[in-house]
């Protein structure tokens, strides 16, 4: 492998919610072309927990019901040697087949994700990256780095992460863009700015320092400003394995609190073992925007510093040509600090909250186009604030047909 092929060979701006993949995300600009592909299919789900955020004691609390959840999907790629698009979309809804005790419950609730990734290669030299992303769902996926615990209400989560690489020799480039951000669990919208340079340490490797400046608003005191200064290493371990570190300093300038600085840490690995074994992960430590206002005793309180670890591994294993297994695992710990009542002077922190969320399935090619899968999915919840305690069991089977 050249300098030249390694400096491209994973060419990221920036990895994090921007892309399809969310923190999964390796850098891995590779599509191959593919007509357009449509998937319809349906699940058959039983759930134990249908209302996680009900208080023991009130209607709806450990409220078990079965559900029906029909999609229908579309996926295009092309690619030519200047310009690579990948697009995908997918609608469902989620329709539960008992009505909920729990006042105000919806019995349907529809569920849509789309992304589309550009790559435009204006020049061997020069290239534009866009990656763009936006769903309405229940409970957005913990890989994209939005969702702590799942809302009684379906939230909207949509990015867009655009970035200009130059190659200024076989051994120097950089990375230069934007992104902006918006989740409607929580109001809060962001946009940042960020700057990468790339060096070449060998044909494997490649030292990445970085400054990212971001603003979260959504007119609350917890609205902030941050400086991200990291440096990182993009190692390919393998023809089939690679790995991205990138840690330094975050420094946040709150609006309701004194400035602060904390520490920063992401790491993103992909791997393909073998033919039959392929794995993902990632680990990000980091202060969020997020979710800030929490319910203590009979009073809101807003937390201007909200410390979370995010941290999933995902992984496939073909057993047989058409069977296959998969599993993941999603740990998401946070630590809440400098909190405020909100309309009141009462103050509040020392407040923890973790939760796992564990799946483990087999999918089944039953012909060229028609496939199966079932499902079992758990999570756990434990939490200081009051109503934010819960575990839930999800069963599924499915069948989703290609054309």
């Amino acid at each position: 492998m050249n300098y030249k092929t390694a400096l491209t060979f994973a060419a990221v701006g920036s990895f994090g919610v921007a892309c399809s993949q969310g923190l999964f995300y390796s850098g891995d600009n590779t599509f191959e072309r593919a007509p357009i592909r449509w998937t319809a299919g349906a699940s058959l789900v039983l759930d134990n927990n249908i209302n996680p955020s009900a208080v023991a004691g009130t209607p709806g609390y450990n409220e078990e019901s079965w559900s029906l959840n029909p999609n229908v999907a579309a996926k295009f790629t092309t690619k030519s040697p200047q310009t690579t698009i990948d697009f995908y979309a997918r609608a469902g809804v989620n329709y539960y087949l008992t009505e909920s005790d729990l006042a105000g419950a919806d019995d349907t609730t529809p569920s849509a994700r789309t992304s589309f990734d550009l790559i435009h290669r204006m020049s061997e030299r020069l290239r534009f990256t866009s990656r763009n992303f936006a769903s309405h769902e229940m409970e957005p996926e913990y890989a994209y780095g939005v969702s702590n615990q799942r809302g009684s209400d379906p939230a909207t989560f949509w990015s867009s992460d655009n970035s200009v690489g130059y190659t200024w020799t076989e051994r120097v480039g950089s990375y230069t863009g934007f992104n902006l951000t918006g989740y409607t669990g929580s109001e809060r919208q962001s946009w940042s700015i960020f700057h990468q340079m790339r060096f070449v340490a060998s044909p494997r490797s490649i030292i990445t320092p970085g400054y990212r400046y971001s603003e979260w608003g959504g007119g609350d005191p917890s609205d902030s400003q941050n400086h991200y200064w990291t440096v990182g290493l993009e190692h390919r371990l393998s023809l089939t394995s690679i790995v991205i570190l990138n840690g330094g300093i975050q420094v946040r300038e709150v609006d309701a609190a004194d400035s602060g600085t904390s520490p920063y840490f992401e790491v993103a690995l992909n791997t393909r073992v073998n033919t039959s074994f392929t794995a993902r992960g990632f680990a990000r430590y980091s202060a969020e925007d997020l979710d800030t206002i929490r319910r203590i005793g009979t009073a809101d309180f807003e937390f201007s510093d909200q410390q979370v670890l995010r941290v999933g591994l995902t992984g496939e294993y073909i057993l047989m040509p058409r069977l296959t297994g998969f599993g993941g695992v999603d740990y998401v710990f946070t630590s809440f600090e400098a909190g405020n009542q909100v309309g009141g002077s009462l103050s509040a922190g020392g407040q923890e909250e973790a939760l796992v969320n564990m799946y483990v399935g087999l999918r089944a090619k039953l012909t060229e186009q028609l496939t199966g899968d079932c499902t079992i999915n758990y999570t756990d919840s434990g939490s200081d604030f009051e109503g934010r305690d819960y575990d839930r069991l999800r069963l599924s089977a499915g069948v989703s047909y290609s054309f």
